[in-house]
Order: structure tokens, then sequence, then C-alpha cells
């Protein structure tokens, strides 16, 4: 135990310089511009005016001062949570993102427990019985999945189940459910309408909630899947040709036990990484299942940002993406580190 305690505080600690890093590379990406041409971000009024409120811009945020100055003020607002204006929005940057996180948080909840859980499942099931049926079938299954553009797979989805027969209709909520939860009487605990509607007690908002979720997550299902279910065969197989395997059966070891205690805990270890990276994809918003399906989450507003020019938005969505991964890595280092013990002590 306290090897592992050990192993975490490291981990904890070096997070620290890896986001100062990160920090730098998202404000260094900020320099490209000059200060006339970020102070015009905001401008829009003609030619005169717009001239003096560049000035303006540039002498309040300290735009022309040296660059380290620069990041530290930089640095310091991010840390007192002003993340700047978001004219896309025409609203505070941390307040979108706290209004628009809980739908790529919800994406997320539902769709990557089914993506590795049935990944999982389908690479065992094609690893075990190798180049029979079920491994046929589960590899062209991975190979459908993993060869369809996301895009595609999502209008293909919505053209057949909404436009065809009129089910499960794209966007968060319809407009009976959306009356619902901006009337006074609705409370709003997490921003997530299907747990804030079992916690208020209100069926009608969480079976409409569910029905907008079904396509997205379906989709990402379709999509995510092969890639898990690819890792984890190869891995299992790799796995069950080592000599502790080989040792255990010939010690008369019942195959189930081989299999589910002995190779799949090795094998879970490459599988925990893409589930990771998964996770923090899902979670810093997913630009095109959010687009076609009218889910808007962060994946949706960082797209329409880039698109405007709504510069402040798109730097904090970066350094926001860059914390998120940042994260992940050290949950899969500890995960790994439960899996196999021997890496504590890398």
């Amino acid at each position: 135990m306290g090897g592992m305690r050990t192993y975490i505080i490291r981990r904890l600690l070096l997070i620290i310089p890896t986001l100062l890093g990160v920090s730098l590379l998202i404000f260094a990406v900020s320099m490209v511009f000059s200060p006339e041409e970020r102070a015009a971000l905001y401008v829009t009024e003609g030619s005169l005016k717009a001239a003096a409120r560049i000035e303006a811009i540039i002498k309040k945020y300290g735009l022309d001062q040296p660059v380290y100055v620069q990041y530290f003020k930089w640095l310091s607002s991010v840390l007192r949570g002003n993340l700047g204006w978001s004219k896309s929005l025409n609203i505070p940057v941390s307040r979108a993102f706290t209004e628009l996180w809980p739908a790529s948080v919800e994406l997320a909840i539902y769709a990557v427990p089914l993506i590795v859980l049935t990944g999982i499942f389908l690479g065992k099931i094609s690893a075990v019985h190798r180049d029979r049926l079920p491994d046929h079938l589960s590899r062209i299954f991975a190979i459908v999945g993993w060869s369809l553009p996301t895009f595609w797979s999502a209008i293909v989805l919505l053209a057949v189940f909404y436009g065809a027969l009129g089910i499960f209709p794209p966007g968060r909520l319809g407009p009976e459910a959306q009356s619902i939860v901006h009337s006074p009487g609705w409370v709003e605990y997490t921003g997530l309408y299907t747990i804030d509607a079992i916690l208020n007690r209100n069926l009608f908002v969480l079976v409409d909630a569910l029905r907008h979720l079904f396509l997205p997550v379906l989709n990402l299902v379709i999509v995510g899947n092969a890639g898990i279910m690819r890792v984890m065969r190869s891995s299992l197989l790799e796995e069950l040709h080592k000599e502790y395997v080989m040792a255990a059966r010939t010690k008369g070891v019942p195959e189930k036990v081989v299999i589910d205690k002995h190779a799949m805990r090795n094998a879970l270890i490459p599988v925990v990484t893409l589930a990771g990276i998964m996770v923090a994809n899902f979670m810093t918003g997913l630009v095109i299942t959010e687009t076609v399906f009218e889910f808007k989450g962060l994946g949706y507003w960082a797209a329409h940002a880039a698109t405007q020019l709504d510069f402040p938005a798109v730097l904090a969505f970066a350094m926001f993406s860059g914390i998120m991964f940042v994260v992940a890595n050290l949950v899969v280092d500890v995960l790994y580190a439960y899996l196999d013990p021997r890496i504590r002590l890398g």
C-alpha cells in the first residue's frame, strides 16, 4: 500500500511542470499574432473608432509589454478563472464552460462504459475463439466500425432514425422538456438532464433526454468500439501465448480461470491507455458528433468559436483540453500500477 501511495504522489508532483509546459505551449500559439491583431479580434466598429479601441485594448491588457510579463498576466488571470470573453456566445468563457460542459460529460457517461465494456467483451471472445466464426464476425464488425467516418455514420443514423422513422431527434431536449427545465420549479443539480430529471422526479424529461442521447451515443459506440476491440484481441492473444499461461494450463487450472484471472489482467493494460485517451477526448467535446446531432457541448462550441475567430474561447479550450489529457494520463498511470504492481518500482 505504501508503494502505491508513493507512486501516486510522484505522479501528482510531475503534473505541476507538465501543466506549466502546457500553458507555455498554449500561450506561445497566441504570440503568432501581433498585439494589434489580437486586439482587433474584439473590435467591430468603423476604421477611426476601431484604431482608437485597438490602442486602448493593447494598453489595458498589456499586449505591448515583454512576452514574459504577458505570460504571467495571462496565467494569473487563468488561475483566477478569468478566461476572457467569448464573442461567439457573447458571454464570459468561464460561463460558457459551465453551461456547455455538462452536455459533453453526459455523452461520455453513457458512451464510454458501453464502448469499453463491449469492446473488451468482443475482443475477449475474438481472442478465445481465434480463427473461428465468433472471431471472424468480431473482426468484420471492428473493420467496418474502424473504417466508417464519424460524420458519415452520424448522418446515416440521423437520416434513418429521425428523417425516415421520426424517432430519436437531434438536440439535447425537445421544446416541451426545455420549457420544463427552464421553469421556476426545476432545480438544476448537475446540468446533466438525465441525472437532474431523476433528482427532480420528472419521468417525461428523463425519457426525452434519453431519446436525444440515443443516436449520438450509438454513433460513438459504433465508431469507438472497434478500436477497443482490436487492441483487446491482440493484447489477449499475446498474453495467452506467454509462459505463465502455459504453466497454469499444465498445472490443470481451468481454462476460464486462466483467461479471466491471469491473462485478462495483463491484457487490459493497453486497453486502459486507449480508454483513458478516449475519456479525455469525450470530456473535451466531440466536434463532429455534437455538431451533426446539434448536441451543444464543448466540441460544438469549439468548432463555432474557431470559425468566428473567437480567440479567447479557442485558447481556453486548448488549455482545458491539455489539462484533461494530463489528468487522464495520471489516472491511466495509477491504473497501470494497480493492474501490474511491477510498474510501481519503475
